[in-house]
């Protein structure tokens, strides 16, 4: 049985608010510190330890007694009895009595008879085999040692919660003395691509047909925002072809979180999608203005166009901000504004969305239409060169050269 159509034009913000009233964070899973690149962080992080645990040499060299060596300078150095060498790793400490000092390199833990290390380079005979070693400086208090603590103190907050774990962000949490992480569960996603005109990529094309990029497009974009795809299906066009390839999907060992499908929400004849018992509107927005949603046995369904362009803009509006919110993030997407190098057309009343290509210029960013031949929602060929949309009010009859707009880039 076919869903609910509205005729009544409605906006992106109406749509938008429909498909995140039900959406809500997903539950939160223990994993690996190796296992969690990507993952979006559940609870705040505080450190474990104390870093570094042990007070520890900033540089090769030589820890001593700031007592011993008072005074000296290049002129008139300070001999010194070598007792011993300690490496980064080490365990061992040594005891450093009056005229001795102790070999000791980057990292390893100052001896603690030791209030300063003094750099091989300012030794004056900058030589490993020198005993005495003859000091040329006199080291200020705590010269290059790196206080227990200095980067962390126990319990201090190293990651907040809600950020998406970076390189960066992993090495940190190992550093705080982590081996595992509290993350929200990755979003299951299942993708239907509808339409008998769609072929498998790389086959070759009968009359009438083209290759299916839109699920592959779905499925990469998903993936880029934390999400695991579990489905990537195709459907015809022939009654009960969609409604037993959904069926498979919510019938399958993983449930899915949500579905996408795409193709087959406007007012063709032969739309499968139609048949759904989901909601559908024509949202004031270009490309993308048939839109579909609702749930189906409690999963949430997505019904996008069947254009790529129009698929690329749609999940950027709807779909990537229905997976921000179900990984507690903010789906809202920065912008910034930008300086429109060339003219374009915009349509009368829908809020445009154009791919762009950008540049910076004396810190200054400049942009222009990804594709050179128009602003067709079938032009797949260009959108590997979008670095982003131009989103221009639906009151805005045109843009001109110089005129300013806002973006949305990646």
């Amino acid at each position: 049985m076919g869903g609910r159509r509205g005729d009544v034009v409605i906006s992106v913000e109406e749509q938008l608010a429909r498909v995140l009233a039900g959406a809500a964070e997903l539950p939160h899973e223990t994993v690996p510190v190796d296992a969690a690149h990507g993952r979006v962080l559940a609870v705040d992080l505080r450190s474990a330890i104390e870093s570094p645990r042990d007070a520890n040499s900033a540089m090769d060299g030589y820890a001593v007694r700031r007592a011993d060596v008072r005074g000296a300078s290049p002129d008139a150095p300070v001999a010194l009895r070598v007792v011993g060498e300690v490496a980064a790793g080490s365990g061992h400490d040594p005891v450093i009595g009056p005229g001795e000092a102790v070999r000791i390199m980057t990292g390893a833990p100052v001896p603690a008879d030791a209030d300063a290390v003094v750099p091989i380079e300012r030794t004056a005979d900058a030589d490993w085999a020198a005993d005495p070693v003859r000091i040329a400086e006199e080291p200020a208090p705590a010269a290059h040692i790196r206080p227990a603590g200095d980067d962390l103190g126990a319990g201090e907050l190293v990651l907040p919660r809600g950020i998406r774990l970076t390189a960066r962000a992993l090495a940190s949490a190992v550093g705080a003395g982590v081996g595992e992480l509290d993350v929200v569960a990755r979003p299951r996603v299942a993708i239907i691509a509808t339409g008998d005109e769609l072929a498998e990529p790389g086959a070759p094309l009968a009359r009438g047909q083209v290759h299916d990029s839109n699920s592959l497009l779905v499925a990469a974009l998903a993936v880029e925002q934390g999400a695991v795809v579990v489905h990537r299906g195709r459907a015809g066009d022939a009654p009960g072809a969609l409604d037993a390839e959904v069926r498979r999907v919510l019938e399958a060992s993983v449930r899915p979180d949500l579905i996408v499908l795409t193709g087959g929400v406007s007012a063709g004849a032969h739309d499968p999608v139609t048949r759904l018992a989901l909601e559908f509107a024509k949202v004031a927005m270009q490309p993308g203005k048939p839109q579909a949603f609702g749930r189906i046995d409690g999963v949430p369904v997505f019904g996008l166009p069947g254009n790529p362009v129009s698929v690329a803009v749609s999940f950027e509006v709807f779909v990537r901000p229905f997976l921000a919110v179900l990984q507690g993030l903010d789906p809202t997407r920065p912008t910034e504004r930008a300086i429109a190098d060339e003219a374009w057309r915009t349509p009368v009343g829908r809020r445009q969305y154009q791919p762009i290509v950008a540049q910076r210029v004396d810190g200054v960013l400049h942009v222009r239409p990804a594709s050179d031949r128009g602003s067709g929602s079938h032009l797949v060929g260009r959108l590997a060169r979008a670095e982003g949309f131009a989103v221009v009010p639906a009151e805005v009859a045109a843009i001109r050269v110089g005129d300013e707009v806002e973006v949305m880039l990646g």
